[in-house]
């Protein structure tokens, strides 16, 4: 006790100046250097801590991530033998809509196929033509306008012709009016043909 006394001797805590640190007492001196060193301890440990931990923190979160993408990747490798059949399905069902879509060479035909059809139903043609052509984001829409007259069963007839046609053709815009004792239909016909260019 005498040792830590003498360490002390003559010391007033109100006359500590940092600038004469050099003269203090041998006890102040090592309690000064221990209360440093551990406030520098203290100090660093606490932002390698909270840097650590941020970064412990941002791979916490990133670990549900790794994991469902993990979890969806092993699903795809288990399935790939089925993914791969569904594939080979829905090329050869793409294959089938386009082979019912005619070709550039096969348009004329059509025209030509619907023109039967109302002869075949009894109709008096009026006309049947081409409209321009509408491009769409992966194919492109030829409308063909049609005016005929005749009976409503024939009428029907022909509708019902057109819908049995092997090309995919649809009917939009219709209009019927009665004319002296026939009715008259004007109508609008849609194809369709893959776009090449997309």
């Amino acid at each position: 006790m005498s040792v830590f006394h003498d360490a002390f001797k003559g010391f007033d805590p109100n006359s500590l100046d940092v600038s004469t640190a050099g003269n203090w007492p041998i006890g102040v001196k090592i309690v000064s250097y221990v209360l440093l060193m551990a406030v520098i301890v203290v100090g660093g440990w606490y932002y390698y801590a909270t840097d650590k931990k941020v970064n412990l923190e941002r791979e916490v979160a990133k670990e549900k991530g790794l994991k469902d993408s993990f979890q969806n990747k092993a699903f795809q490798v288990a399935n790939l033998e089925a993914l791969r059949k569904q594939m080979a399905d829905v090329e050869e069902k793409f294959s089938e809509l386009l082979k019912q879509l005619p070709t550039d060479k096969e348009v004329p035909g059509l025209l030509d196929d619907i023109t039967l059809i109302g002869t075949d139903s009894g109709l008096n043609i009026g006309s049947i033509g081409l409209a321009s052509e509408r491009k769409q984001e992966f194919y492109v829409e030829l409308p063909i306008n049609i005016s005929v007259q005749g009976s409503y069963h024939q009428i029907g007839q022909f509708v019902s012709g057109i819908a049995a046609l092997p090309r995919i053709v649809t009917l939009h815009n219709y209009s019927i009016k009665p004319t002296k004792g026939e009715v008259s239909m004007s109508i609008s016909a849609k194809t369709y043909r893959y776009d090449d260019e997309q």
